[in-house]
């Protein structure tokens, strides 16, 4: 930047007075008989310091501040080109702690802090139905019908129910991910059609017309993006739906970017029986829009009102039930904000360590420039200006590092978002954004000025006689004090890092040895829906449970099947049924509320094959448990002991509530007691209520239910193979062809990936954390080697001195070792007790091990001492062989 005309006028006319004021102070002098040089020393003697007159003058002018940045920022570049060695390691640190902050702050930024992308996002909240066992419960329809009517402060309600679709007559037959929902649903999140309408009121209600609105990725893949597909039908499970519009491909009300609906149907379309019966929620949740000036509390109340009014008008269904509410943004991200917040505190660590290692090396730097600022001072360089120039300087590296950082960031977080949860909200929307930017620029400013204070601080005050007559020989004891303590908070943060890595990867350890109660190696899970001629007309009981027969003979004959069995209902760990029954010879309750619940499995006699779940005690299923004889069921072990206690549940009797609409529900009798397998996860399931499990077979499926498993979804297969899974599903597809060329084999998937899926979230924080605490074990070990071999060099010539008074190599050795490793423990102990504090606030994200394990701390400790010793060692091998002949000379 050029120096305006007027400023360079300005600065002649300074230097012409300060000229003309020494000419004519000197002429008095020679007047007064002194030779010229003397009279012209004298006058500079009464004049002062020059450069500190003229320094004092610019600061009057009021823009001196711009020319000695400018001033600052070329002699900075220049110091810096200078030393390329510093300035390159300086930099390479600073992109690592930079860049890992970036990274994860594009997450959190994504994921936490920009606004959903719904009109007035604050006032949308989750609807469900609170009941035993359920916090968050679904909601029966015609309960959601009675909010919707009677509420006050919901300017609009909406329902959604997954569900999957045989789509056919449009190439080849495939599964659409579908959801049922009510007319206001895509109003209330503002989605607009990308072509066409939304629902209108009045086309949700049972028996309205059959409409569909399809994704815009169903209409690029299937209409060729065409627009004249509006008014076209769409074949869904052998049923023809009119296309009203189109909308957004990447629309999901949890913002998820993965298994996105591609068709919406309205609610009245579902064709199960119990979709009109108060009681029954089968999956349905809800959304909401409060009224504009209405608290989320306000809406609290008066959907307790109404649960109240609906308890008292329908007590056999609604006793015990209630609405309960979610802000959108809460259900949205569940456990995610303690999670990221966490692992955003442990990289600020990262940064941290980082900012001291570069400090660290300002320091040592500093030891050589000592005589510089000294000189700088005696020319009337004033102390904040001296500071200015050294935090220019570290600003300048914080900058550059910043800048490198911000690629690192790129690809780091291009990296992570692979190995991120699968249903992590809000993934797409993680980004290198404006704010992302300006948040690098921040801490990038905030770490050249946290690095360089304390270097500019020490070297700001140099003590000019004793620095002059030394030329810049030697280091203060303060500055090596900076320096060991640098070290010492470098170690207590890097232990800080290590200890939460450790806690993760201890809990993951722990989970893994958790027994799930089934063996999920060589299982494959795939559905099946049925082909359209089962679908288009009404099909039999009798006809479906022969198809059922059929199917299993038929995949039982596919090369490398050892065991097959249909699954319905509950699957570990993946999805969720339930229903409520009574103890047969005791009295009906008198309402749902007073029933007992558990979870329910539909499965086929093989099942135990299939999974390896342990019989304890009778019999499980065979090939003549059909509708032909009394209905039997099998039971867990924790369904034993908690409704039968110390009786033997084989021979008992359970009375099914919802089996049936008969009012004395389905008498079953328990025929044998399996092993509990866990449902809820493997780290969570003991934390939940409803863990007890009740096992039917599918060919004692009530008539009703049998007649609609064809539109319900078809059917799911679980299957045990020692054959590699696409060689075995390969086989199971052409073996579905022969059997039925439309029928759709999708959703595959083994049981090991079902597993491994619950524990997404946590292998993602040890990812994350692993890396942060090996970036902090790296950078900690580096400071401590950089400390030690900065002071061996300038202890050299006392080595030397102690050699040569008979110390041996063990004494050297001793001597530095001691002092690093007297670092690192003290650095270990603050460390410790600041881990205390802070590993309480992981207590979520651990499982089966103490946030204060005494085990994963002396481990850390343990293994960060080894490192400081190892980092001490080189320079102590050179201390060992220091020549004390040539030490003597060294100053």
């Amino acid at each position: 930047m050029k120096i305006p005309s007027w400023h360079r006028q300005q600065e002649r006319d300074l230097q012409s007075e300060i000229r003309s004021h020494l000419e004519m102070a000197a002429h008095d002098h020679i007047e007064r008989g002194e030779s010229t040089r003397d009279a012209e020393r004298a006058a500079r003697r009464e004049f002062g310091n020059v450069a500190l007159v003229e320094n004092v003058t610019r600061d009057q002018w009021g823009w001196l501040w711009l020319e000695e940045f400018l001033q600052d920022l070329r002699f900075g570049a220049r110091t810096l080109r200078k030393n390329p060695g510093f300035t390159i390691i300086a930099i390479l640190t600073l992109a690592l702690g930079i860049g890992a902050n970036t990274s994860l702050f594009s997450m959190v930024n994504g994921v936490l802090l920009n606004p959903l992308p719904y009109p007035h996002p604050d006032q949308l909240v989750t609807l469900h139905e609170s009941k035993p066992n359920f916090k968050n419960g679904s909601i029966s329809y015609p309960n959601f019908r009675d909010w919707q009517k009677d509420n006050k402060t919901f300017s609009a309600m909406a329902i959604s129910r997954g569900f999957g679709y045989s789509l056919t007559g449009r190439g080849e037959p495939e599964q659409a991910r579908a959801q049922f929902v009510s007319s206001d649903f895509f109003s209330i999140l503002g989605v607009q059609p990308v072509l066409g309408r939304t629902f209108a009121a009045g086309e949700d209600v049972i028996g309205g017309p059959p409409l569909a609105i399809i994704g815009a990725g169903l209409w690029r893949r299937k209409f060729d993006s065409s627009p004249d597909v509006l008014g076209k039908s769409l074949t869904l499970d052998g049923k023809d739906y009119t296309i009203v519009g189109v909308i957004p491909a990447s629309f999901d009300l949890f913002l998820r970017s993965t298994n996105l609906t591609e068709v919406f149907v309205p609610i009245g379309q579902w064709s199960n029986p119990l979709l009109n019966r108060r009681g029954a929620g089968l999956g349905i949740h809800g959304i909401g829009r409060l009224k504009p000036g209405v608290t989320f509390d306000q809406a609290v109340a008066d959907m307790d009102r109404i649960s109240r009014n609906l308890s008292a008008a329908f007590p056999d269904s609604n006793n015990n039930i209630s609405a309960s509410l979610v802000p959108l943004r809460k259900e949205m991200l569940g456990d995610v904000q303690p999670t990221l917040l966490v692992l955003l505190g442990a990289v600020g660590f990262v940064l941290l360590i980082a900012c001291v290692n570069v400090a660290n090396l300002l320091l040592a730097r500093s030891t050589g420039r000592t005589h510089e600022f000294a000189v700088r001072a005696a020319l009337g360089a004033g102390h904040g200006r001296l500071i200015r120039q050294l935090l220019t300087e570290s600003i300048l590296l914080a900058l550059v590092g910043g800048g490198l950082g911000l690629l690192i960031a790129r690809w780091a977080t291009a990296a992570t978002l692979r190995v991120l949860p699968q249903q992590l909200p809000r993934a797409a929307e993680i980004s290198i954004d404006t704010h992302v930017l300006l948040y690098t620029m921040g801490i990038s400013l905030l770490a050249g000025i946290l690095f360089g204070l304390a270097p500019a601080l020490k070297t700001s005050h140099p003590r000019l006689h004793e620095t002059l007559k030394e030329s810049g020989r030697g280091s203060s004891g303060s500055r090596q004090r900076a320096q060991s303590l640098f070290v010492i908070l470098e170690m207590a943060m890097a232990l800080i890092l290590l200890i939460g890595a450790g806690l993760t990867i201890r809990s993951l350890a722990a989970v893994w040895k958790v027994n799930p109660g089934f063996q999920p190696d060589h299982v494959l899970t795939f559905g099946l829906a049925f082909p359209p001629s089962m679908l288009k007309t009404a099909t039999s009981p009798e006809t479906v449970r022969a198809y059922l027969r059929e199917l299993d003979a038929k995949f039982a004959e596919t090369p490398g099947v050892q065991a097959l069995s249909q699954s319905w209902g509950a699957v570990p760990l993946s999805s969720e049924d339930d229903r409520t029954f009574w103890i047969d010879g005791e009295a009906k309750p008198a309402n749902d509320a007073g029933m007992k619940w558990t979870l329910n499995y539909v499965v086929g006699p093989d099942y135990l094959r299939v999974m390896r779940i342990p019989l304890l005690r009778g019999r499980f299923f065979n090939a003549h448990d059909d509708n032909h004889v009394p209905i039997v069921a099998v039971v867990d072990d924790v369904f034993a002991r908690k409704y039968f206690g110390s009786e033997d549940a084989v021979g008992k009797s359970l009375r099914l509530n919802t089996f049936d609409l008969t009012s004395e529900g389905t008498r079953v009798q328990i025929v044998g007691v399996v092993g509990h397998v866990n449902q809820w996860g493997l780290d969570s399931d003991l934390t939940q209520s409803l863990r007890a499990q009740l096992y039917l077979t599918c060919l004692q499926m009530s008539d009703d239910y049998m007649a609609n498993v064809p539109a319900g979804g078809g059917t799911f297969l679980m299957v045990r193979s020692d054959q590699p899974v696409s060689t075995l599903l390969e086989s199971l597809r052409r073996t579905n062809q022969q059997i039925n060329s439309e029928q759709v084999l999708y959703q595959s998937q083994t049981m090991n990936d079902i597993v491994a899926g619950t524990l997404a979230a946590r292998r993602f924080s040890i990812i994350l954390f692993s890396v942060f605490a090996a970036l902090a074990l790296l950078l900690a070990s580096i400071g401590i080697y950089g400390v030690i071999a900065y002071l061996v060099g300038q202890r050299t010539r006392e080595i030397g001195i102690r050699v040569a008074l008979g110390a041996g190599h063990v004494d050297v050795l001793r001597l530095v070792l001691g002092h690093g490793v007297k670092m690192a423990l003290v650095g270990i102990a603050i460390g410790i007790t600041v881990s205390l504090a802070l590993t309480r606030l992981m207590g979520s994200m651990l499982y089966g091990v103490s946030p204060t394990d005494p085990v994963t701390f002396g481990g850390v400790a343990l293994i960060l001492t080894l490192v400081a010793l190892a980092a001490c060692y080189i320079p102590a091998r050179r201390a060992m062989r220091v020549d004390p002949t040539v030490a003597l000379r060294y100053e």
